[in-house]
C-alpha cells in the first residue's frame, strides 16, 4: 500500500554557517577538478568559439539566487494511471511546505490509459501543465519534449527537476536537490550509491545494471562529483540546460531507450559545469505495473555509449 509521506519527510533541508561555507569551497573544488578534466580530455571536440559564448553566458547567470527562481518539474508519463495522482498530490505537499513557486509539466507520451485525463484534472487544484505526444516517443522524446517546454517557460535562474512519473522516485527528495543547486552546483543527482542511500523493491536485474553502468563511466569517462550516472531524478539549474540544448539543438537528447539519462550528463560533461549528488530513496514496491526497462539491451546501449562518446566525441 502507498503512504503519504511525512511532513518530517517533506521539510527543507538548511545548513549552518559552517556546512554552507565547506559546501561552497566543495562545489567550487569540482570546478576546477573538471576544468582540468576538460581541458585534458581528448574525447571533446571543443568548437571554441561556441563554448566560448557559452562560459561567458555562464558567468553572468552564475550571479543570479536561485532562491528566488521558480521551480519546474518535469515528469515524462507513459500508462501512469494508477501512480501519477498519488505522485502528484506528494509534490504538491512538498512546495506547500517549502513555499517555492513551481510548475509540474506532465509529458503524456501517447499513452493509451487515462494518465493525461489524471494530470488534467489536477491542474484544477494545483499548477500542472499537460503536453501530449499524438505518437509514442519513448523516454528521449517524453524528455525531449519536457527539457524544450519547461525552457521555454522558464528564466535563467530557475530550476529544472526531471523525475520519473511512476511514483518511485519521492518527491521529498526536490528540498534536498534544491539545495544542493543553492550551494553552486549546476546539476545535482538523487543518487542511489551516496551514503543513506536506500532501494526499496528493485529487481536484482535493475541493480546489477546501475551498477555496471557506474563502473563502465568510473572507467571510461568518470565525471567530477558523480557515481550515479543512470538515475532521472536530477535538478539542474536553467542556464546551464539551456547551453547545453543550445549548443547541441536536437542532438541534446539523441539517444535511444534509458541510456538517454547517461547521454545527457555526458554531453553537459564538456561544460565545466558543477556536479553534486544527494542520496537517494527509490520506491520501486511503489510502482504500478512492471518494469518498462530492458535490462539486456540498456546495458548494451550504454556500453555503446560510453565508447562512442570515448571514441567517436561528442
Amino acid at each position: 500500500m502507498n503512504r503519504p509521506l511525512s511532513e518530517n519527510q517533506l521539510g527543507e533541508l538548511p545548513l549552518n554557517e559552517t556546512a554552507q561555507a565547506t559546501a561552497l569551497k566543495t562545489a567550487d573544488d569540482y570546478a576546477n577538478s573538471a576544468a582540468a578534466d576538460y581541458a585534458n580530455d581528448p574525447s571533446i571536440d571543443r568548437a571554441p568559439d561556441r563554448l566560448e559564448s557559452t562560459m561567458q553566458h555562464r558567468t553572468e547567470a552564475s550571479v543570479f539566487d536561485v532562491s528566488l527562481g521558480k521551480v519546474y518539474v518535469v515528469l515524462p508519463a507513459y500508462n501512469e494511471e494508477a501512480g501519477l495522482p498519488e505522485l502528484l498530490l506528494e509534490i504538491k505537499k512538498v512546495f506547500a511546505i517549502n513555499g517555492r513557486e513551481y510548475e509540474v509539466i506532465v509529458v503524456d507520451d501517447a499513452s493509451t490509459d487515462d494518465t493525461a485525463k489524471v494530470a488534467s484534472q489536477a491542474s484544477f487544484h494545483m499548477p500542472v501543465n499537460l503536453v501530449q505526444h499524438e505518437v509514442n516517443q519513448n523516454l528521449p522524446g517524453a524528455l525531449r519534449t519536457g527539457f524544450l517546454t519547461a525552457l521555454k517557460l522558464s528564466e535563467d535562474h530557475d530550476i529544472i527537476v526531471t523525475m520519473d512519473g511512476d511514483n518511485t522516485h519521492p518527491p521529498a527528495i526536490i528540498n534536498a536537490l534544491l539545495q544542493r543547486i543553492s550551494e553552486r552546483y549546476d546539476v545535482s543527482i538523487a543518487s542511489r550509491f551516496q551514503n543513506g542511500s536506500r532501494v526499496i523493491g528493485v529487481p536484482w536485474t535493475r541493480v546489477i545494471t546501475a551498477f555496471g553502468a557506474r563502473m563502465m563511466f568510473k572507467m571510461i569517462m568518470p565525471i567530477p562529483g558523480v557515481r550515479d550516472y543512470t538515475c532521472g531524478y536530477r535538478a539542474y539549474r536553467t542556464y546551464a540546460l539551456r547551453e547545453a540544448v543550445e549548443f547541441y539543438g536536437d542532438e541534446f537528447v539523441s539517444e535511444k531507450g534509458f541510456s538517454c539519462m547517461a547521454d545527457v550528463l555526458l554531453k553537459m560533461r564538456r561544460f565545466k559545469f558543477v556536479f553534486g549528488e544527494v542520496p537517494m530513496l527509490l520506491r520501486y514496491d511503489q510502482k504500478e505495473g512492471g518494469s518498462k526497462m530492458a535490462v539486456i539491451k540498456t546495458i548494451m546501449q550504454t556500453l555503446g555509449l560510453l565508447l562512442k562518446r570515448r571514441f567517436g566525441g561528442y
